[in-house]
């Protein structure tokens, strides 16, 4: 009888890790960015939503977005003063905490602060969530709805029923309250709903600039006590 094929043995010691591969094309970009625009900005981001990030880059397509991991990226902007790869850079490295991110750009600084105070986009909420405001339904007719729909909003904790093959609310229900934190079965419902409470925004930090010059816009109110690493600890493969 032939031998399967699925019985043939492979080598895992032929496996190539791409971790510090990974990281260290990261810090050779960013370090080629350095030297290629005129300023740099921390931001940090609330509701961070992959297809309107992918907006942004495209408005923003001659200058350069980098999401990283914070310590790779402080890192290749250099973490102290005597491992700065310009004067003063380590200052913005050091702004790098929680969700955020690294804009490269050529444009002046009151247009990049302009455009970063104005935009904000409406989303979805996802569990997890503030809630914003409250949503009471009322009883009766929900005619948004096509009868189908019936027994996943009946799953999700709604009082509903099939009246006449009309999807109806049988009793007046309150999805979430004002500074709740929403559920699975809340955010679901919202969507359904169409009402929209996350805002995907981006907010400046810190910038440098070229001249050596670096201005802290916003508290940086996701900072932590943890010394940032030693340059070649966190190009490492983690364990």
């Amino acid at each position: 009888m032939p031998k399967s094929k699925r019985d043939k043995k492979i080598s895992l010691t032929r496996t190539t890790k791409k971790g510090p591969t990974l990281k260290k094309q990261l810090v050779e970009e960013i370090q080629k960015c350095i030297e290629s625009y005129a300023r740099a900005f921390v931001f940090s981001v609330q509701n961070m939503r992959n297809n309107k990030l992918k907006d942004v880059r495209e408005e923003w397509k001659q200058s350069r977005f980098f999401f990283g991991k914070n310590k790779v990226m402080a890192i290749a902007l250099g973490t102290t003063k005597e491992k700065e790869v310009q004067p003063n850079i380590h200052k913005l490295a050091n702004t790098l905490h929680g969700q955020c991110g690294l804009l490269f750009t050529n444009k002046d600084k009151e247009e990049v602060l302009s455009w970063f105070e104005n935009f904000s986009e409406q989303d979805f909420a996802r569990s997890g969530c503030k809630v914003k405001r409250t949503i009471t339904l009322p009883a009766g007719p929900m005619e948004q709805f096509v009868h189908s729909m019936e027994p996943q909003l009946r799953q999700l904790g709604l009082p509903t029923a099939l009246k006449k093959g009309v999807v109806t609310l049988t009793k007046e229900y309150t999805v979430c309250k004002e500074g709740d934190i929403l559920n699975p079965e809340q955010a679901r419902i919202l969507k359904y709903l169409g009402e929209q409470m996350a805002d995907f925004k981006m907010t400046v930090r810190a910038f440098w600039s070229n001249d050596g010059s670096f201005v802290k816009v916003a508290p940086d109110l996701d900072a932590s006590d943890v010394p940032l690493p030693s340059d070649d600890d966190d190009l490492e493969d983690e364990n």
